[in-house]
């Protein structure tokens, strides 16, 4: 294949832009455009293909990208965008590299730090070849950093180094007293508690309502259309036609407005809540401007705390939306960074089930996980306990294989990617990791479900029943995982209560939950 033809001149430097990179902000774009530098921006199938994504994640970081490339030119910068359909495009980011350093005579490569680790080995591995294939005079190929975060890669490793357990807790409240965050001018924590967790669960009814959804409307048939054509697999509805997620950091601080003013009110009160009446309720649905680093998550937490600080929203809701931010975000990054590579590969319960053919379709009897499964396809979105407490709680009770759990989070969730999502799902919700990240399996029966939701009030299965065909599946599943993993937890302090009520049971109980539980998962694709 011909290397690609130059648009105007040459030019001494390529730097290369990801499709999570995506910000204006970034040193490289706040001094005067050179003309010797090409910002190039590509969309390639092996960004696509290495799990199979949301139709709408693919066209979102697309349309983004596009956008943004259009954005850079209009300031004046040059910019060498391949798209999938180009027929110079060879489809891998290294190789389209070399094609363009060769057409445009260039001596250097720039790129910011990936995210994920695969890539930024790649590109690594990729930067050491180029030194030894070129020697002195060749291509050099030099990383920067993101500069999107507040703490640098190895910064929470460095902050736990010698402790037992990584504790988000000491994370968070480090980072809020270096980046004095909601502290008062003794240096204590505004409202006298570092955490209001426990003020933030309750269930919603209706009231109040939940807001309008002022995202705008943008048409992206023909881009789907063309990815499609190109032979991408994605999964769920691409609503190409009707797309509200932001496609640059104007739209995406308009979001932000809206969430202040409407969302981060009552966030706090109905973080946790499940509910067949609103998917959205009063969350933010920020994360994928963030992780695509439309928004710096530094101004998105001042925002909050700026409200708070005027009156406009109270402290729990504030505190819990910032310590996702400035708290879990930052802490499940630095989980990643240390532990990688070979975290993804984690299954210290030895659990191997396949995932049922319904968490493709949403078809399923039980009313949660048909809800938030169904929800997923639809918007690519879910909110966290829908993440962790319905389908995660599923998944783990199961015993389905943590591997393919995390590879379908990876692709059905718009603002998933793998330095994120696979701490939440392998440590946080799978405990695949052996306890690294969680000090507990977070599992649950019918019963949590049923008070933080109402979906149990129509499902095909009764919340209340342990046994029988129309008993709800999680409910043995649930003492079945405990029963089963004893060795693993019997002497974890935070079950202990779940154990105590186990050895109360009658052997001829235990033996029936095993029962109830095989019978269940031999039908678990028939649920």
């Amino acid at each position: 294949m011909n290397a690609p033809t130059p648009a105007v001149a040459p030019a001494h430097t390529l730097r290369l832009v990801l499709g999570d990179q995506l910000s204006p902000l970034h040193s490289w774009f706040q001094t005067p455009p050179d003309a010797g530098v090409v910002v190039v921006l590509m969309e390639v199938r092996q960004e696509t293909d290495y799990v199979r994504h949301h139709a709408q994640k693919v066209l979102a970081i697309f349309a983004a990208m596009r956008a943004f490339a259009a954005e850079l030119k209009a300031a004046g910068h040059r910019v060498r965008y391949i798209a999938i359909d180009d027929a110079s495009n060879r489809q891998s980011i290294t190789a389209n590299l070399e094609a363009l350093a060769a057409a445009y005579g260039a001596h250097t490569v720039e790129y910011q730090q990936p995210d994920e680790w695969r890539l930024d080995h790649a590109l690594e591995q990729w930067a050491l070849a180029q030194r030894r294939q070129s020697g002195p005079g060749g291509l050099r190929v030099l990383a920067t950093s993101s500069e999107h975060f507040y703490t640098t890669r190895t910064e929470a490793a460095q902050l736990f180094a010698g402790r037992k357990q990584w504790l988000m807790e000491h994370f968070y409240r480090t980072m809020r007293k270096r980046h004095q965050v909601l502290l008062d001018a003794a240096g204590e924590p505004e409202g006298g508690q570092w955490n209001y967790d426990h003020d933030n669960r309750k269930p919603w009814s209706g009231k109040p309502a939940e807001p309008a959804d002022l995202r705008p409307l943008h048409d992206h048939s023909a881009l789907w259309a063309t990815i499609e054509a190109a032979g991408v697999q994605t999964m769920g509805n691409p609503q190409a036609s009707s797309f509200r997620w932001p496609l640059n950091r104007q739209e995406a601080l308009a979001q932000l407005d809206a969430f202040v003013a409407h969302g981060l009110p009552h966030f706090g009160d109905f973080q946790d809540a499940l509910s067949s009446r609103g998917w959205r309720l009063f969350h933010s649905l920020l994360s994928f401007a963030l992780n695509v680093k439309m928004l710096r998550p530094q101004e998105v937490v001042n925002r909050a705390e700026t409200a708070w600080r005027a009156g406009k929203a109270p402290l729990a809701a504030v505190e819990g939306f910032v310590r996702q931010i400035l708290g879990w975000r930052e802490y499940v990054r630095g989980v990643y960074w240390a532990h990688m590579p070979g975290y993804t590969a984690g299954n210290a319960l030895g659990h191997e089930r396949e995932l049922p053919e319904w968490f493709w379709t949403g078809d399923t009897r039980m009313a949660c996980m048909k809800a938030a499964i169904g929800q997923s396809l639809e918007h690519a979105y879910a909110h966290h306990i829908q993440r962790l407490m319905v389908v995660g709680n599923f998944a783990l009770l199961a015993g389905l294989h943590p591997e393919r759990v995390h590879q379908w989070y990876l692709g059905i969730y718009i603002d998933a990617f793998e330095w994120v999502e696979a701490p939440n799902v392998l440590g946080m919700s799978q405990f695949a990791d052996g306890g690294r990240l969680a000090t507990k399996p977070y599992v649950s029966s019918a019963a949590y479900l049923d008070r933080m939701g109402d979906h149990c009030k129509g499902c095909h299965y009764q919340r209340k029943e342990r046994y029988g065909e129309q008993a709800c599946p999680f409910n043995a599943l649930y003492w079945d995982f405990y029963d089963r993993h004893e060795d693993a937890f019997a002497r974890n302090p935070r079950i202990g209560m779940a154990y105590r009520q186990l050895q109360k049971m009658a052997p001829a109980e235990r033996e029936r939950i095993r029962e109830q539980a095989r019978g269940t998962l031999e039908r678990i694709d028939t649920l």
